[in-house]
């Protein structure tokens, strides 16, 4: 196996290492808020929303130049509570927070994975059952991520606005489809299917020698 582990270098110990630091980082930070009484790095302090869908235009900013003709300047409002309450810093963490549970839930897996293939090698059955297992994870927590993000921004704007509660469009207006990552997926359950495949005729010729 000692060739298996020296094809997953230096992914495998970029993960391990990273995993690890962000473990640290956890810990320390919930340590740090408990004596401190502050919120820990993961509990977000911005209170913020920004509207970038609704704009209004102007000539001039006090802070930017008059626009020239033919162009125009446009102001975005943005949202902040100067004195948020326990609810408006809960929904500013859950902006944040399911973002973070995705990666370190997507290290975990990942580390797991390379951790067995360098052990049980890499042309198995079982990597491509971790390899589907850290792919439908990445395709379902980002979109659930993503969504909930944008939830929890409208139910923070609707709180520092007339409207009183959120709709369903503001929320569609908040959201941003994580192309990025749902390509990565996607490319991930791609090559579970061509592990398995590989680990199953590498199986038969195996039967058969």
């Amino acid at each position: 196996m000692t060739h298996d582990r020296k094809l997953l270098e230096p992914l495998a110990t970029v993960v391990s290492v990273g995993l690890r630091l962000l473990i640290g980082l956890l810990l320390i930070s919930g340590v740090l808020s408990v004596i401190n009484g502050s919120a820990p790095f993961w509990g977000s302090t911005d209170t913020c929303v920004t509207a970038d869908w609704i704009t209004s235009s102007s000539g001039a900013t006090d802070s930017a130049a008059a626009a020239g003709e033919g162009a125009r300047v446009n102001a975005i409002p943005q949202y902040c509570a100067e004195n948020p309450d326990a609810r408006q810093q809960l929904l500013a963490a859950l902006s944040h927070l399911p973002s973070l549970i995705v990666l370190a839930g997507g290290l975990a897996l990942l580390n797991r994975l390379l951790t067995a293939a360098a052990r049980d090698g890499v042309h198995t059955l079982q990597s491509a059952t971790r390899l589907r297992t850290l792919g439908w994870w990445l395709l379902a927590g980002c979109l659930i991520a993503e969504i909930t993000e944008a939830a929890a921004q409208a139910a923070l704007l609707a709180t520092m606005t007339d409207q009183g509660k959120s709709s369903v469009e503001t929320v569609m207006q908040l959201v941003s489809p994580p192309y990025a990552m749902v390509l990565t997926a996607l490319g991930v359950l791609t090559f579970a299917r061509i592990t398995s495949a590989g680990a199953a005729m590498r199986e038969d010729l195996e039967g058969v020698v």
